[in-house]
């Protein structure tokens, strides 16, 4: 008889059910495989759904293994920020702090929960800067020209985890148009070791950052409605390039799953915050 094992469903980076980025957790997860995860995966179709496991290393309180449709990924944001809210609400508690175990290394997550909605926040690891790139290709990847470069502002992968391609535009037309090719895009991902070509326009006065995120998977280029693992390395970037200390992020508007990231430098790390929604509590039976 297949084994019962907790299934919890949020989303995150939005107080509103049926917003934000949805992700499916699965609790005690030891004794799947990774083949059963990633078939797992493929049942929830989420972007990605992670696997609550007993940690590998020293003082970590678990281990979060994250896979999308595709494969295992070592690190990214909303499942990191999910899977604290789904632990704390399964233990009963209303505030928690956890060591989480990923392949990009052990990062502190904090959670305030009152029902169903939380408040998460998580460090991040120091930052990495690549190399500046040409705008032209990476704008033509996207369907965009020349002219939509932002005009200061450089092409550039960095990473808090993980790395992902930060692409400022002039403004938020040139966002807006947007049409990514799936060939070029692969290309581009593979030339630069990059998962996600994080498409911004800076906020001016206050204003948050308007983003659209961007990866391929398989057959066809996927948007994501809320990247916490590149609003990260953004506001290192935009800390390394503009001085600015913190930036809230809006993505997910063009797909109707409005999203709200927040983040701050704290020390040599980014801090990634957002609202959690619990949206179905159950089982999953394999």
């Amino acid at each position: 008889m297949a084994a019962a094992r907790r299934l919890t469903w949020l989303d995150v980076f939005t107080s509103t059910p049926l917003a934000g980025n949805g992700l499916a957790v699965i609790h005690d997860a030891d004794a799947l495989d990774a083949a059963t995860m990633l078939r797992v995966a493929r049942e929830t179709a989420q972007s990605e759904t992670s696997f609550v496991q007993s940690p590998t290393v020293d003082g970590a309180d678990y281990r979060n293994r994250i896979f999308t449709m595709v494969d295992e990924i070592p690190f990214a944001g909303h499942p990191s920020l999910g899977v604290a809210v789904a632990m704390a609400n399964a233990e009963g508690r209303r505030e928690a702090r956890y060591l989480q175990q990923t392949g990009a290394g052990v990062q502190p997550v904090e959670v305030e929960l009152a029902g169903d909605l939380a408040r998460a926040s998580m460090l991040q690891e120091p930052p990495i800067f690549g190399d500046a790139l040409e705008p032209a290709p990476v704008l033509g990847a996207l369907g965009l020209g020349p002219a939509d470069a932002h005009a200061e502002l450089p092409v550039q992968p960095v990473s808090t985890g993980i790395f992902h391609l930060m692409v400022p535009v002039r403004d938020a037309v040139a966002l807006e148009r947007a049409r990514p090719n799936l060939l070029r895009v692969q290309a581009l991902e593979e030339q630069t070791a990059t998962m996600v070509i994080y498409l911004f326009v800076p906020g001016e006065d206050g204003e948050p950052v308007r983003a659209r995120g961007f990866f391929a998977e398989r057959d066809h280029v996927l948007e994501d409605p809320a990247t916490g693992s590149a609003a990260g390395p953004l506001c290192a970037y935009l800390h390394q390039h503009t001085g600015a200390t913190e930036t809230s992020v809006r993505q997910g508007v063009e797909m109707g799953r409005a999203s709200r990231l927040d983040t701050a430098i704290v020390g040599d790390r980014v801090q990634v915050a957002g609202d959690c929604v619990i949206v179905l509590e159950g089982e999953l039976r394999v």
